[in-house]
């Protein structure tokens, strides 16, 4: 146990059968359960983890492979059944310093639902880091923000999370995007929830591990998630469960923004000559006011942002 918390360590693992026994006997004596996924690896990635004897381990394999946030949804729920506090995620591949592991669990033991590291607090976390890496991460972290309504925190990739059960209880596990995208959405339903959570500062380790994920598919589901996940949060945190001046300035806005274009090109194609001034003015007010509603609806959401204040709330439901 760590600080009086039972603790599991939840560890997706695919193709990992030169790595999967280092993040076993790394693992730090204060981790009560080590919940292993093999997500259907076609190599020797179980028999590698059952080859250590700890007796910690419990091993899963999936008869297909789900994608990483399927293996770890599976883990999640595997270490709820075997009585976990907190679940930790580690990657199969040894690039989370478990020593780094007590910093991850003190937000969470203290209060916080929800804790990840982060790789950019400092000069020194870019060193390692690919330079197309940082550019990607910088882009994505800023769109995540947007969409998860979490202005706080940055690197939206960093797998290495801490979590509350009572959170993982109340989230829709079901309904999780379990590809790459699963960080992303895990902290947009976070956010729906209310969940404070912070970021803490930790260093990748990057090894000889070659990525297979294919851009060209992931951009696309990234950005289709991100876009629908914002409008979800919006619906059912701002409408359905409290009709806020957030929904309501956001809805106004877009709609003036719509007709200042629509009376701005009626005018262009049927003034002849130079549009008078009034003409434009019926133009450009309602856009005008439409991008102010926008900003003021933008600002109360990142004012809004759970933070450890709104802690009361993990144990209730909505």
């Amino acid at each position: 146990m760590y600080r009086g918390v039972r603790i599991a360590a939840v560890v997706p693992a695919y193709k990992e059968e030169r790595h999967i026994a280092q993040v076993i006997e790394t693992m730090p004596d204060f981790v009560d359960h080590i919940v292993i996924v093999d997500d259907c690896s076609p190599d020797q990635t179980s028999a590698a983890a059952e080859a250590t004897g700890d007796p910690r381990l419990r091993l899963i394999r999936h008869e297909a492979n789900q994608g990483v946030g399927g293996a770890i949804l599976t883990a999640h729920r595997a270490a709820l059944e075997l009585g976990s506090e907190i679940n930790v995620v580690m990657a199969g591949d040894a690039q989370m310093d478990p020593d780094f592991l007590p910093q991850l669990l003190d937000p969470v033991v203290d209060g916080y639902g929800f804790a990840k590291a982060n790789r950019f607090f400092s000069g020194e976390s870019f060193a390692g880091m690919p330079g197309y890496r940082i550019f990607g991460n910088i882009v994505l972290s800023f769109m995540t923000k947007f969409a998860s309504g979490y202005w706080h925190i940055f690197d939206p990739q960093n797998g290495y999370t801490a979590i509350r059960a009572e959170v993982l209880r109340r989230l829709p596990l079901n309904k999780i995007a379990v590809s790459y995208s699963f960080e992303n959405d895990l902290l947009i339903n976070l956010n729906i929830l209310d969940v404070p959570i912070t970021d803490v500062p930790i260093p990748a380790v990057y090894g000889n591990e070659v990525s297979s994920i294919k851009l060209s598919r992931v951009i696309p589901e990234l950005l289709s998630l991100l876009f629908g996940g914002y409008w979800r949060r919006v619906w059912w945190k701002y409408m359905v469960w409290s009709f806020s001046p957030v929904a309501l300035l956001l809805l106004a806005g877009l709609a003036l923004i719509v007709l200042g274009v629509a009376v701005g090109l009626w005018v262009l194609a049927n003034s002849i000559g130079s549009p008078t001034a009034g003409s434009v003015m019926l133009a450009v007010v309602p856009f005008v006011l439409g991008v102010q509603m926008l900003l003021v609806s933008l600002q109360l959401d990142i004012q809004g942002s759970p933070n450890v204040a709104t802690m009361h709330k993990l144990g209730d439901g909505h």
